[in-house]
């Protein structure tokens, strides 16, 4: 009989299988974005009412924001943040705790 434990590990290893699929066809069409997720989902403390968070992430914002629309339309995220690469490489490594976490707990979908 399994454990609630690995029904969860179960659960959520399937859902981000879904998502690093379709990240990585968002990536496709997008070859300098990266697709990040963040929050409860990422740092493996999520529930039935969780959404999913990610991040948009393009050397331009115009670039990080059609990344973002194309999650949405894809409808990968419930939130998406769009951020150049050095705005992120920023927040990551800035002092403001909650981007620290951030930088932290995610994990990138459309690649290593």
């Amino acid at each position: 009989m399994a454990t609630l434990a690995a029904i969860r590990a179960q659960k959520r290893a399937q859902r981000l299988a879904q998502l690093r699929q379709g990240a990585s066809e968002a990536a496709r069409a997008h070859p300098n974005g990266q697709v990040w997720l963040f929050g409860s989902l990422a740092r493996g403390d999520w529930d039935a009412y969780s959404d999913v968070d990610l991040l948009a992430i393009a050397p331009s914002q115009e670039q990080a924001e059609a990344l973002a629309d194309t999650l949405l339309e894809l409808g990968l995220g419930d939130d998406v943040l769009a951020l150049t690469t050095q705005q992120w490489e920023q927040h990551t490594t800035g002092d403001d705790p909650y981007w620290r976490a951030i930088g932290r707990d995610a994990l990138r979908l459309d690649g290593p």
